[in-house]
C-alpha cells in the first residue's frame, strides 16, 4: 500500500505534469493490486479548495469521489481516533497544519510510503516518503 497526499490524488487523476516520473511510476504499479490509499481528509481538502474556487473538477464533488473509489479501485482510509490522536504528536518536529498532520499519521498508521511533493513533509524523518 502507497498513501497518496491530496495534491498526489488532484495531480494524478488531472494528469498534471508536475507529477514527479517516480511518483507516477509508483503508482502506476500500485494501482492494479488496489494498493493505493487516500487519507479520509483529502475528501474534506478537496471539497474545501473546490468551494473555495480554487479547483475544478468538471462534476460535482460527491461524483468524483464515488468515481474514484469505484472504479479506480482506489481505498479511502479512515481518520481513526487513534491517528487523529497520533496526530497531535508525531514525532520530532512537524509543521502545525492539521491536514498534513492528520495525512501523515495516517501513513504512518498503515506503515505505508507517503507520495507528496510537500517539501516540509519530505524533510520529516518520522515517516517514508516517494517523490
Amino acid at each position: 500500500m502507497i498513501v497518496l497526499d491530496t495534491h498526489v490524488l488532484v495531480w494524478w487523476i488531472g494528469g498534471d505534469p508536475k507529477l514527479s516520473r517516480k511518483a507516477s511510476d509508483t503508482i502506476r504499479k500500485e494501482l492494479p493490486n488496489g494498493n493505493l490509499g487516500i487519507p479520509a481528509i483529502s475528501a474534506w481538502e478537496v471539497g474545501m479548495l473546490v468551494a473555495k474556487g480554487r479547483l475544478a473538477l468538471g462534476m460535482d464533488i460527491d461524483e468524483w469521489l464515488n468515481i474514484l473509489l469505484s472504479v479506480l479501485n482506489v481505498t479511502l482510509l479512515p481518520l481513526t481516533a487513534q491517528a487523529a490522536l497520533d496526530s497531535t504528536r508525531l514525532p520530532g518536529d512537524f509543521h502545525g497544519d492539521p491536514a498534513d498532520r492528520m495525512i501523515v499519521a495516517t501513513a504512518r498508521a498503515e506503515n505505508a510510503p507517503l507520495v507528496t511533493a510537500d517539501q516540509r513533509i519530505r524533510a520529516y524523518r518520522h515517516v517514508r516518503t516517494i517523490w
